[in-house]
């Protein structure tokens, strides 16, 4: 049964609605960055671009490096454009758009966010990369849709609902695994560790400016908090949707975070975009290894 033209909305070139991209124009390999200007970036590292668009802050480019195709694509910030992103991203892969019915199979898509965080352990310092093993998400998005539990980490979810403490006004946190098979991949030398997702930058960050905070301390509290030996590194906005996302509808994902601020040294990184244009090159260099 096709879905209404309502729920599944396209633009008139009969592309997605936010992210201007078809099964055709869309690679399997999906960088997912914040900026629109980052994706510039990939410009000076694809060897050919076959495919750009711009849509509000919805940046894309397909293209190739070293004989393997990728699309890069600007989120903007927060879960909720995850929310639309990552539905569009597998509706391009998975269904017939012309008719907005499901295809016959699966396309699975590989989704590596290249983003910038801030670490909540002093040895974690500003340059350095972190990977996430797992995500803690804040932002409640995920409790929205219904979904397996597999990949969703139900022990470690009771058990940091009990760290944390948190009172029934806040969202109930979920987590999610990353896929394994991307950080061996993609990961080799970096930090790895738990990434926790907030739904803001500041007060959600522990950060405040006139409004006091409801939760005192949360930095300490989520960075004292670790799951199978793994530590939360760092803290940012669209990691756990990304995971999320992927496992439930059957996709890869992996964060890959520039720390740009050490938040207990009260650190900061002003001038970070070499680093992220080698982060970048370095990622795609090791996605395109066969």
């Amino acid at each position: 049964m096709a879905i209404k033209e309502s729920e599944l909305v396209l633009a008139p070139d009969g592309s997605l609605y936010h992210i201007h991209l078809t099964g055709d124009t869309l690679a399997d390999n999906v960088l997912l960055v914040g900026d629109p200007e980052r994706v510039e970036m990939f410009k000076s590292i694809f060897e050919k671009v076959e495919n750009e668009t711009r849509n509000r802050e919805i940046h894309t480019l397909t293209g190739l490096y070293h004989g393997t195709r990728f699309t890069a694509l600007s989120t903007g910030m927060g879960c909720d454009n995850i929310d639309i992103v990552a539905t569009e991203l597998d509706a391009a892969a998975n269904f017939d758009l012309a008719t907005r019915t499901p295809l016959p199979g699966h396309r699975t898509l590989n989704l590596v966010r290249i983003g910038t965080s801030g670490s909540l352990q002093p040895d974690v310092d500003c340059g350095s990369l972190v990977a996430s093993r797992y995500a803690i998400g804040l932002d409640g998005l995920m409790n929205y849709y219904r979904h397996g539990s597999e990949g969703f980490e139900l022990e470690m979810q009771t058990a940091f609902c009990r760290h944390m403490g948190l009172d029934a006004q806040f969202a109930t946190p979920y987590c999610v695994r990353g896929s394994e098979l991307l950080l061996e991949r993609a990961a080799a030398g970096m930090h790895t560790g738990i990434t926790v997702t907030a739904p803001g930058f500041y007060g959600p960050q522990g950060r405040h400016i006139r409004l006091a905070p409801s939760i005192e301390n949360l930095n300490e509290k989520l960075a004292r908090f670790s799951w199978d030996g793994t530590p939360v590194t760092n803290l940012e906005m669209e990691t756990s949707a990304i995971y999320g996302f992927a496992q439930a509808l059957g996709h890869r994902a992996l964060t890959v975070c520039l720390i740009i601020a050490n938040r207990p040294a009260g650190t900061f990184l002003n001038d970070y975009h070499l680093a992220m244009k080698q982060t970048i090159a370095t990622i795609i260099e090791r996605l395109s290894v066969q």
